[in-house]
């Protein structure tokens, strides 16, 4: 059975820093493409980051610089670093995997809430 289970959500004030992580069972990151999405009220959830089985990643043009994304083998876990994080921002965080080859294959996390204010 697969399971990411989200970690790390919080409050953090401007220009601070939050890693969040996504614990996962039952999937193998080499036919996995690992991301992270948010989603603010009312918007639809846009793709942050992503990391391909090939350590490949992509970030979006508007986290670029501040944020950064790695997975941990061994622990089957993957984070999304944040830096500098924008002031005045409430995002619902959410960790996915997509199989590279089963487009069905495609799982989230339960999801993690980032605000960030002073």
């Amino acid at each position: 059975q697969v399971q990411l289970v989200e970690s790390g959500g919080g409050v953090v004030r401007p220009g601070g820093s939050l890693r969040l992580s996504c614990t996962t069972s039952g999937i193998a990151y080499n036919l996995y493409t690992l991301a992270w999405f948010r989603q603010d009220s009312g918007k639809e959830r846009e793709l942050v980051a992503s990391i391909r089985h090939t350590g490949d990643t992509f970030l979006a043009d508007s986290v670029t610089g501040r944020f950064a994304i790695s997975r941990d083998f061994t622990l089957n876990t993957f984070y999304l670093q944040m830096n500098n994080l924008k002031p005045k921002k409430t995002y619902d965080y959410y960790c996915n995997a997509q199989h590279r080859f089963v487009r069905t294959a495609n799982y989230w996390g339960q999801g993690a809430q980032v605000t960030v204010s002073s």
